[in-house]
């Protein structure tokens, strides 16, 4: 219900994010010096981000990966709730963000105690990313239903909140259902922490509209983002919910960008309909890295946000 939507990220502010160095190393993307990252220098990264005036920082979500997707997709994905645990305890202000958490993979009650656990000890800095998973194979190993896990999905979502926010628990769903259970310690922020969906599809934006607080697209245009963002503020208007809402466009800084060009490219998503970015900061080696993200918080932070 509306009236438990906490505050988030909405216009007119801009609020930028980005992933930690590493997290996941798909070799289409990938940059060689990810590989030789270690803890001193993602503990480095994350204070480097923080200090730039990044809002957010971020790790994906895979548990395993199939031998015969792991030339395409990676092998190494960072755990999102060990890592941004990690890392909360060398910053102070950034928001974390798993991006997304693939939420049929767990049930939900270990999730509100996890990320959970995570807003209380980081004095209220979750952000909940989830989606509802796209690798089958991944799905099959651990056990969790693929054709149903939309349903999955949104009855996990609900359960996840109704942990949250109440002193004693209980849910009935299609999917898991609880009663007269403690979930502590409570989450920091109230009445929950902000939830964001990721996703492109319909159902991922209807899910994000009507049961979450904003959502997480990728790879899609400007004008594909203004089609979800009319697509959400329908759904957003039926069921009356008024809370912010977040829209979260992805953002490219490779090493040749120049501030001009990108503050150009903030505008145009702005004009679709973004109100944060999760940004892509292109770099040819770690030290580069960091100077990029000093040079992003200067340079493009400072006068778009």
């Amino acid at each position: 219900m509306d009236r438990a939507s906490p505050t988030v990220l909405a216009a007119p502010m801009v609020h930028f994010g980005t992933s930690l160095p590493a997290v996941q190393q798909i070799p289409a993307r990938s940059r060689p010096w990810e590989r030789e990252v270690g803890g001193a220098e993602m503990l480095a990264a994350a204070q480097a981000a923080e200090q730039a005036g990044f809002a957010h920082l971020s790790c994906s979500d895979h548990v395993c990966v199939p031998v015969s997707r792991a030339a395409a997709m990676g092998a190494v994905w960072f755990d999102a709730g060990s890592t941004l645990a990690f890392v909360a305890g060398v910053t102070r202000r950034v928001k974390l963000l798993p991006h997304v958490l693939v939420l049929p993979y767990r049930h939900p009650l270990l999730v509100a105690k996890q990320y959970g656990t995570l807003d209380y000890l980081s004095g209220g800095r979750l952000v909940l990313g989830v989606g509802s998973g796209h690798l089958k194979p991944e799905f099959k190993v651990l056990g969790a239903d693929f054709e149903a896990r939309g349903k999955v999905t949104d009855d996990y979502l609900r359960a996840i909140v109704a942990a949250w926010e109440g002193e004693v628990a209980r849910f009935e769903g299609e999917r898991v259902a609880f009663r007269d259970v403690v979930v502590a310690p409570r989450v920091a922020q109230r009445p929950r922490p902000p939830i964001w969906v990721g996703g492109n599809s319909p159902a991922a934006v209807r899910r994000a509209a009507g049961l979450a607080d904003g959502w997480i697209p990728w790879e899609l245009d400007p004008e594909a983002l203004t089609a979800g963002v009319a697509h959400a503020r329908e759904v957003r208007a039926r069921a009356g919910r008024s809370s912010p809402f977040a829209v979260v466009a992805p953002l490219a800084a490779p090493v040749d960008a120049t501030a001009g060009a990108v503050l150009d490219a903030v505008e145009r998503w702005r004009r679709a309909g973004a109100t944060a970015f999760h940004v892509g900061v292109g770099a040819g080696s770690f030290a580069e890295f960091l100077d990029r993200l000093a040079w992003f918080g200067a340079d493009v932070i400072a006068r778009a946000g």
